[in-house]
Protein backbone atom coordinates (compact mmCIF):
# COMPACT_ATOMS: atom_id res chain seq x y z
CA UNK A 1 0.00 0.00 0.00
CA UNK A 2 1.83 3.03 -0.89
CA UNK A 3 1.25 6.89 -2.35
CA UNK A 4 2.60 8.70 -4.79
CA UNK A 5 4.82 9.37 -1.70
CA UNK A 6 5.52 5.68 -1.46
CA UNK A 7 6.03 4.98 2.83
CA UNK A 8 2.34 6.58 4.50
CA UNK A 9 2.20 8.58 7.31
CA UNK A 10 -0.49 9.46 9.27
CA UNK A 11 -2.02 11.41 12.01
CA UNK A 12 -4.12 9.96 14.80
CA UNK A 13 -6.24 11.60 17.48
CA UNK A 14 -8.37 10.41 20.33
CA UNK A 15 -9.90 14.79 20.67
CA UNK A 16 -8.14 15.06 23.93
CA UNK A 17 -9.53 17.05 25.92
CA UNK A 18 -6.62 20.36 25.58
CA UNK A 19 -5.78 23.08 27.82
CA UNK A 20 -6.09 26.58 27.04
CA UNK A 21 -3.83 29.51 27.34
CA UNK A 22 -5.14 30.51 30.78
CA UNK A 23 -4.34 27.03 31.65
CA UNK A 24 -7.63 25.40 32.02
CA UNK A 25 -9.41 22.76 30.20
CA UNK A 26 -11.33 23.91 26.97
CA UNK A 27 -15.12 22.29 26.55
CA UNK A 28 -15.47 19.69 24.45
CA UNK A 29 -16.92 21.84 21.80
CA UNK A 30 -14.22 23.95 21.60
CA UNK A 31 -11.72 20.58 20.94
CA UNK A 32 -14.05 19.07 18.38
CA UNK A 33 -13.70 22.68 16.27
CA UNK A 34 -9.91 22.29 16.80
CA UNK A 35 -9.64 18.77 15.65
CA UNK A 36 -11.12 19.37 12.46
CA UNK A 37 -8.38 21.98 12.23
CA UNK A 38 -5.65 20.43 13.22
CA UNK A 39 -7.19 17.61 9.93
CA UNK A 40 -7.21 20.43 7.69
CA UNK A 41 -3.66 21.31 8.29
CA UNK A 42 -2.64 17.59 7.78
CA UNK A 43 -4.49 17.75 4.64
CA UNK A 44 -2.90 20.97 3.87
CA UNK A 45 0.57 19.67 4.33
CA UNK A 46 0.47 16.38 2.48
CA UNK A 47 -0.14 13.71 5.16
CA UNK A 48 -1.65 10.33 3.87
CA UNK A 49 -4.24 9.69 6.91
CA UNK A 50 -5.85 10.71 10.06
CA UNK A 51 -7.24 8.93 12.45
CA UNK A 52 -10.29 9.97 14.95
CA UNK A 53 -10.65 7.48 17.65
CA UNK A 54 -13.78 6.79 19.85
CA UNK A 55 -14.26 7.45 23.57
CA UNK A 56 -16.82 7.84 25.87
CA UNK A 57 -15.67 9.60 28.28
CA UNK A 58 -14.77 13.55 30.12
CA UNK A 59 -11.05 13.72 29.07
CA UNK A 60 -12.33 12.61 25.57
CA UNK A 61 -14.46 15.28 22.84
CA UNK A 62 -14.93 12.65 20.53
CA UNK A 63 -17.62 9.50 21.15
CA UNK A 64 -19.21 9.72 17.28
CA UNK A 65 -15.89 9.61 15.46
CA UNK A 66 -18.11 9.35 12.07
CA UNK A 67 -19.66 12.82 12.74
CA UNK A 68 -16.31 14.29 13.23
CA UNK A 69 -14.92 12.80 10.26
CA UNK A 70 -17.97 14.00 8.04
CA UNK A 71 -17.08 17.48 9.07
CA UNK A 72 -13.13 17.30 8.11
CA UNK A 73 -14.38 15.48 4.52
CA UNK A 74 -16.17 18.90 3.75
CA UNK A 75 -13.02 20.62 4.56
CA UNK A 76 -10.46 18.39 2.89
CA UNK A 77 -9.67 17.66 -0.90
CA UNK A 78 -6.70 14.67 -0.46
CA UNK A 79 -6.06 13.06 3.52
CA UNK A 80 -7.41 9.28 3.79
CA UNK A 81 -9.98 9.87 6.77
CA UNK A 82 -10.65 6.41 9.39
CA UNK A 83 -11.04 5.59 12.79
CA UNK A 84 -8.23 5.04 15.19
CA UNK A 85 -10.19 2.77 16.49
CA UNK A 86 -13.86 2.11 15.70
CA UNK A 87 -15.04 -0.38 18.81
CA UNK A 88 -16.86 -3.07 17.03
CA UNK A 89 -18.50 -5.28 19.70
CA UNK A 90 -20.60 -2.26 20.96
CA UNK A 91 -21.45 -0.80 17.79
CA UNK A 92 -23.57 -2.51 14.96
CA UNK A 93 -21.58 -3.49 11.70
CA UNK A 94 -24.23 -2.41 9.52
CA UNK A 95 -24.84 0.71 11.03
CA UNK A 96 -20.85 0.56 10.99
CA UNK A 97 -20.14 0.35 7.19
CA UNK A 98 -23.54 2.50 6.38
CA UNK A 99 -21.57 5.35 8.41
CA UNK A 100 -17.89 4.91 6.90
CA UNK A 101 -19.13 4.30 3.55
CA UNK A 102 -21.28 7.85 3.62
CA UNK A 103 -18.19 9.36 4.12
CA UNK A 104 -16.66 7.38 1.46
CA UNK A 105 -19.14 9.22 -0.70
CA UNK A 106 -18.85 12.86 1.04
CA UNK A 107 -14.92 12.37 0.72
CA UNK A 108 -13.91 11.53 -3.06
CA UNK A 109 -12.94 7.72 -1.65
CA UNK A 110 -10.92 8.83 0.94
CA UNK A 111 -12.91 6.44 4.03
CA UNK A 112 -11.03 3.69 5.91
CA UNK A 113 -12.47 1.94 8.99
CA UNK A 114 -9.84 0.22 11.59
CA UNK A 115 -11.67 -1.92 13.31
CA UNK A 116 -10.86 -3.32 17.20
CA UNK A 117 -11.91 -4.11 20.73
CA UNK A 118 -10.35 -1.42 22.59
CA UNK A 119 -8.78 -0.82 25.68
CA UNK A 120 -11.52 1.34 27.21
CA UNK A 121 -15.14 -0.45 28.16
CA UNK A 122 -17.41 2.32 28.79
CA UNK A 123 -19.34 2.28 25.58
CA UNK A 124 -20.11 -1.30 26.64
CA UNK A 125 -22.59 -0.59 29.81
CA UNK A 126 -23.54 2.49 27.65
CA UNK A 127 -24.98 0.73 24.64
CA UNK A 128 -26.74 -2.28 27.22
CA UNK A 129 -23.81 -4.54 25.73
CA UNK A 130 -22.95 -7.65 28.23
CA UNK A 131 -19.35 -7.69 28.80
CA UNK A 132 -18.88 -11.26 29.67
CA UNK A 133 -20.25 -11.22 25.92
CA UNK A 134 -16.82 -8.94 25.07
CA UNK A 135 -15.15 -11.52 22.90
CA UNK A 136 -18.56 -13.40 21.20
CA UNK A 137 -19.58 -10.00 19.97
CA UNK A 138 -16.55 -8.72 17.88
CA UNK A 139 -16.21 -12.22 16.38
CA UNK A 140 -19.64 -12.52 15.00
CA UNK A 141 -20.02 -8.83 14.20
CA UNK A 142 -16.64 -9.18 12.36
CA UNK A 143 -17.99 -12.04 10.60
CA UNK A 144 -20.94 -9.87 9.43
CA UNK A 145 -18.67 -7.18 8.63
CA UNK A 146 -16.43 -9.16 6.13
CA UNK A 147 -19.62 -9.89 4.28
CA UNK A 148 -20.27 -6.31 4.41
CA UNK A 149 -17.18 -5.51 2.68
CA UNK A 150 -18.69 -7.57 -1.09
CA UNK A 151 -21.19 -5.24 -0.95
CA UNK A 152 -23.70 -7.89 -1.92
CA UNK A 153 -26.33 -9.62 -0.31
CA UNK A 154 -25.80 -10.52 3.19
CA UNK A 155 -26.19 -14.15 4.39
CA UNK A 156 -25.37 -14.58 8.24
CA UNK A 157 -26.82 -16.54 11.28
CA UNK A 158 -25.06 -16.46 14.95
CA UNK A 159 -25.93 -15.99 18.63
CA UNK A 160 -26.09 -12.79 19.61
CA UNK A 161 -28.60 -10.73 16.75
CA UNK A 162 -31.67 -12.67 14.16
CA UNK A 163 -30.12 -13.89 11.21
CA UNK A 164 -29.51 -11.54 7.88
CA UNK A 165 -31.05 -13.41 4.95
CA UNK A 166 -30.32 -11.42 1.48
CA UNK A 167 -30.73 -7.81 3.40
CA UNK A 168 -28.00 -5.55 1.96
CA UNK A 169 -26.04 -2.22 3.54
CA UNK A 170 -25.82 0.92 1.43
CA UNK A 171 -24.80 3.60 0.12
CA UNK A 172 -22.26 1.10 -1.96
CA UNK A 173 -18.72 2.44 -2.01
CA UNK A 174 -16.63 4.31 -5.44
CA UNK A 175 -14.28 1.60 -4.94
CA UNK A 176 -16.66 -1.37 -4.31
CA UNK A 177 -15.72 -2.01 -1.33
CA UNK A 178 -14.42 0.01 2.22
CA UNK A 179 -10.70 0.21 3.03
CA UNK A 180 -10.80 -1.78 6.06
CA UNK A 181 -8.17 -2.26 9.09
CA UNK A 182 -8.43 -4.70 12.11
CA UNK A 183 -6.42 -2.81 14.93
CA UNK A 184 -4.63 -5.79 17.18
CA UNK A 185 -3.05 -4.66 20.79
CA UNK A 186 -0.46 -7.51 20.75
CA UNK A 187 -2.59 -10.87 20.79
CA UNK A 188 -1.39 -13.74 18.52
CA UNK A 189 -5.08 -14.82 18.24
CA UNK A 190 -6.44 -11.37 17.21
CA UNK A 191 -3.45 -11.51 14.64
CA UNK A 192 -4.72 -15.12 13.04
CA UNK A 193 -7.97 -13.75 12.73
CA UNK A 194 -7.21 -10.57 10.90
CA UNK A 195 -5.09 -12.56 8.65
CA UNK A 196 -8.17 -15.30 8.00
CA UNK A 197 -10.76 -12.82 6.61
CA UNK A 198 -7.69 -11.25 4.34
CA UNK A 199 -7.87 -8.01 6.02
CA UNK A 200 -4.95 -5.51 6.38
CA UNK A 201 -3.16 -5.24 9.95
CA UNK A 202 -2.94 -2.45 12.09
CA UNK A 203 -0.87 -2.74 15.39
CA UNK A 204 -1.47 -0.55 18.56
CA UNK A 205 1.68 -0.19 20.17
CA UNK A 206 0.97 1.84 22.78
CA UNK A 207 3.60 0.57 25.73
CA UNK A 208 6.39 -1.63 25.99
CA UNK A 209 9.21 -1.95 23.14
CA UNK A 210 7.87 -1.90 19.38
CA UNK A 211 10.65 -4.77 18.57
CA UNK A 212 8.68 -7.37 20.69
CA UNK A 213 5.62 -6.87 18.06
CA UNK A 214 8.17 -8.22 14.81
CA UNK A 215 6.49 -11.74 15.55
CA UNK A 216 3.23 -10.35 15.20
CA UNK A 217 3.86 -8.74 11.74
CA UNK A 218 6.23 -12.15 10.98
CA UNK A 219 3.00 -14.64 12.36
CA UNK A 220 0.27 -12.07 10.08
CA UNK A 221 2.36 -12.55 6.96
CA UNK A 222 2.35 -16.79 7.63
CA UNK A 223 -1.11 -17.09 8.21
CA UNK A 224 -2.12 -14.95 5.13
CA UNK A 225 -0.17 -17.43 3.01
CA UNK A 226 -1.46 -20.01 4.67
CA UNK A 227 -4.91 -18.93 4.43
CA UNK A 228 -4.38 -18.85 0.63
CA UNK A 229 -4.38 -14.52 0.65
CA UNK A 230 -2.60 -11.88 -1.23
CA UNK A 231 0.14 -9.93 0.64
CA UNK A 232 -1.57 -7.31 3.20
CA UNK A 233 -0.52 -3.65 4.52
CA UNK A 234 0.65 -3.57 8.05
CA UNK A 235 0.49 0.05 9.92
CA UNK A 236 1.31 0.85 13.31
CA UNK A 237 -0.53 3.32 15.25
CA UNK A 238 1.75 4.62 18.89
CA UNK A 239 2.13 8.25 20.34
CA UNK A 240 4.05 10.98 19.66
CA UNK A 241 5.42 14.89 19.58
CA UNK A 242 7.55 16.37 17.66
CA UNK A 243 9.42 19.95 18.83
CA UNK A 244 12.52 21.71 17.64
CA UNK A 245 14.43 19.29 20.26
CA UNK A 246 14.41 16.44 22.29
CA UNK A 247 14.33 18.29 25.54
CA UNK A 248 11.67 20.85 24.63
CA UNK A 249 9.61 17.83 23.20
CA UNK A 250 9.85 15.97 26.58
CA UNK A 251 9.32 19.30 28.77
CA UNK A 252 5.99 19.60 27.16
CA UNK A 253 4.55 15.89 26.33
CA UNK A 254 5.47 15.13 30.19
CA UNK A 255 3.23 17.20 32.46
CA UNK A 256 0.04 16.16 30.31
CA UNK A 257 1.09 12.44 30.07
CA UNK A 258 1.76 12.48 33.60
CA UNK A 259 -1.91 13.73 34.89
CA UNK A 260 -3.76 11.56 32.09
CA UNK A 261 -1.77 8.52 32.64
CA UNK A 262 -2.13 8.92 36.52
CA UNK A 263 -6.10 9.34 36.25
CA UNK A 264 -6.05 5.77 34.11
CA UNK A 265 -3.71 4.84 36.31
CA UNK A 266 -6.09 5.44 39.39
CA UNK A 267 -9.03 3.87 37.61
CA UNK A 268 -7.28 0.65 36.64
CA UNK A 269 -5.22 0.57 40.30
CA UNK A 270 -1.91 0.73 38.64
CA UNK A 271 0.76 2.79 40.48
CA UNK A 272 1.89 6.27 39.88
CA UNK A 273 3.60 6.71 36.46
CA UNK A 274 7.40 8.00 37.07
CA UNK A 275 9.36 10.22 34.83
CA UNK A 276 11.87 7.27 34.52
CA UNK A 277 8.99 5.07 32.54
CA UNK A 278 7.71 8.06 30.70
CA UNK A 279 11.66 8.74 29.45
CA UNK A 280 12.39 5.14 28.95
CA UNK A 281 9.43 5.34 26.94
CA UNK A 282 10.25 8.08 24.96
CA UNK A 283 13.59 6.54 24.30
CA UNK A 284 14.90 4.83 21.74
CA UNK A 285 13.40 0.82 22.62
CA UNK A 286 9.82 2.55 23.96
CA UNK A 287 6.69 3.01 22.04
CA UNK A 288 6.82 6.59 22.41
CA UNK A 289 7.90 8.86 19.04
CA UNK A 290 8.68 12.27 21.41
CA UNK A 291 11.57 14.69 20.40
CA UNK A 292 13.12 16.71 16.86
CA UNK A 293 12.37 15.45 13.99
CA UNK A 294 15.62 13.74 13.04
CA UNK A 295 15.06 11.48 16.53
CA UNK A 296 11.41 10.97 15.52
CA UNK A 297 11.95 10.26 12.09
CA UNK A 298 15.26 7.81 12.78
CA UNK A 299 12.61 6.00 15.39
CA UNK A 300 9.88 5.48 12.31
CA UNK A 301 12.80 4.37 10.01
CA UNK A 302 14.06 1.97 12.11
CA UNK A 303 10.82 0.25 13.53
CA UNK A 304 8.82 0.34 10.24
CA UNK A 305 11.52 -2.08 8.66
CA UNK A 306 11.28 -4.09 11.87
CA UNK A 307 8.06 -4.19 11.88
CA UNK A 308 7.31 -5.02 7.69
CA UNK A 309 4.98 -1.31 8.08
CA UNK A 310 3.13 0.22 5.12
CA UNK A 311 1.78 2.78 7.03
CA UNK A 312 3.13 4.89 10.68
CA UNK A 313 -0.19 6.90 12.40
CA UNK A 314 1.21 9.09 15.12
CA UNK A 315 -1.09 9.22 18.00
CA UNK A 316 -0.13 13.36 18.39
CA UNK A 317 -2.57 14.45 21.24
CA UNK A 318 -1.31 13.46 24.37
CA UNK A 319 -4.04 14.71 26.94
CA UNK A 320 -4.28 18.43 27.78
CA UNK A 321 -1.36 19.06 25.46
CA UNK A 322 -2.60 23.12 24.12
CA UNK A 323 -4.07 23.30 20.37
CA UNK A 324 -0.94 25.38 19.19
CA UNK A 325 1.85 22.58 20.46
CA UNK A 326 -0.51 19.98 18.60
CA UNK A 327 -0.48 22.49 15.72
CA UNK A 328 3.72 22.82 15.73
CA UNK A 329 4.08 19.66 16.05
CA UNK A 330 1.99 18.14 13.12
CA UNK A 331 4.27 20.85 11.12
CA UNK A 332 6.67 19.69 11.97
CA UNK A 333 6.06 16.20 11.39
CA UNK A 334 4.72 17.00 8.01
CA UNK A 335 7.53 19.06 7.24
CA UNK A 336 10.78 17.57 8.74
CA UNK A 337 9.98 14.07 9.74
CA UNK A 338 7.85 13.05 6.55
CA UNK A 339 10.39 14.03 4.19
CA UNK A 340 13.49 12.20 5.95
CA UNK A 341 11.18 9.23 6.29
CA UNK A 342 10.38 8.73 3.32
CA UNK A 343 13.47 9.10 1.31
CA UNK A 344 14.86 6.44 3.73
CA UNK A 345 11.80 4.34 3.09
CA UNK A 346 11.67 4.37 -0.71
CA UNK A 347 11.53 1.66 -3.01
Amino acid sequence: MKSENGFLLGLDTFGDVTRGSDGKYLKQHEVLRNVVEEAVLADELGLDFFGVGEHHRDDFAVSAPEVVLGAIASRTERIHLGSAVTVLNSDDPVRVYERFATIDGLSNGRAEVILGRGSFTESFPLFGIPMEQYDLQFAEKLEIFSQLRNESALEWEGTIRPPLTGQRAYPTTEKGSLMTWIGVGGSPDSVIRAASYGIPLCLAIIGGQPARFAQFSELYLRSLERFGHSPQPISCHSPGHVAETDAEAKEQVWPHYRELFSRIGRERGWPPVTYEQFEYAAGPDGSMYVGSPETVAEKIIRNARLLNLSRFNMKYSNGGMPHEQLMSSIELYANEVAPIVRDALKE
